[in-house]
């Protein structure tokens, strides 16, 4: 009977936490969402949350996904910057347990989402997928032959690869989140007095402004160097594109499938696709539903 139970799936972010119910076959229902405190409340609102949905849909296990480096062996946060301190101990599969009373699986959020697209989006006519979130930040998860490619530890850090040596050499931004990311398009835009926000830079291109231009050209090169190095590492069958800046469209994907092509592993047939997500923020909680067959628990030494 819990076989065909739905999965309670959670999407813990700094900003917004959200959970649903999620059938096996990914679809996602009875979605709930609240800001996640900074109060000191800690995870009593996370519980609340996942409360409020298990009480109007009986669900077999939960599925949790933060944003952060998960430590799978343990089944615990090991860091995770864009939340409160007083979170990260709390958040454990042991301790959140005993408070939901399901099973739980922590997952990163971007191997979640990964899952998600691979099995239920834009990855699923694919064996092998590589999955990349531009948001606020730059994540990714990777899924070969339907597996989740993990160790220990949640992988693919790639946000955090150095790109630009003579950048970091004189102490200034050198990553590739910091270079490529929203937040790196939001920074340079605010400084030009574009305004904050991607769709702010797209109109100014739209009305002919070269700083836009400008501006959009560097962010995107430095994604494109993130999505070539991504393909050199994994060489896999299609990469999904997802996040806030990842979703803008072929504004962005065209000259990223140029580079690809051009600096890319040569000789692929058919070539390494690049696509965008089709699942949108249901990525990581569609992801839930299949957590149980793409993640190995003894890759993580269990």
């Amino acid at each position: 009977m819990t076989e065909t139970l739905p999965t309670l799936a959670v999407d813990l972010g700094g900003t917004h936490m959200r959970s649903a119910a999620v059938s096996p076959d990914g679809t996602v229902f009875g979605r709930v969402e609240r800001p996640t405190p900074h109060d000191g409340t800690g995870t009593r609102a996370l519980a609340a949350l996942m409360a409020e949905v298990a009480r109007a849909t009986p669900c077999a296990s939960a599925v949790i996904g933060v944003p952060g480096r998960v430590d799978y062996r343990r089944g615990a946060l090991e860091h995770a910057p864009n939340l409160p301190p007083a979170w990260v101990p709390n958040l454990t599969e042991t301790a959140l347990e005993r408070v939901v009373g399901l099973p739980v699986a922590l997952a990163n959020d971007a191997d979640l989402a990964a899952v998600g697209e691979a099995y239920f989006g834009a990855g699923r006519s694919f064996s092998d997928v590589a999955y990349l979130t531009i948001s606020t930040g730059i994540g990714a998860g990777i899924v070969l032959g339907g597996l989740l490619i993990h160790g220990r530890r949640s992988l693919a850090e790639v946000g955090h690869e150095i790109i630009a040596i003579d950048r970091l050499q004189a102490g200034q931004p050198a990553t590739l989140e910091e270079l490529g990311s929203g937040t790196a398009l939001g920074r340079l835009a605010s400084a030009a007095g574009i305004g904050p926000r991607g769709a702010d830079v797209v109109r100014a291109m739209d009305a002919g402004s070269t700083v836009a231009r400008g501006i959009w050209d560097g962010v995107v090169a430095a994604t494109s160097v993130g999505v070539v190095d991504l393909a050199w590492v994994f060489t896999p069958e299609v990469i999904v594109i997802g996040g806030g800046v990842g979703l803008i469209g072929d504004l962005l994907l065209e000259p990223i499938r140029h580079a690809l092509g051009r600096d890319g592993p040569p000789d692929v047939h058919p070539p390494i696709a690049l696509v965008s997500a089709r699942l949108g923020d249901d990525a990581g909680l569609a992801g839930a539903a299949a957590w149980g067959r793409a993640f190995r628990p003894e890759a993580a030494g269990r």
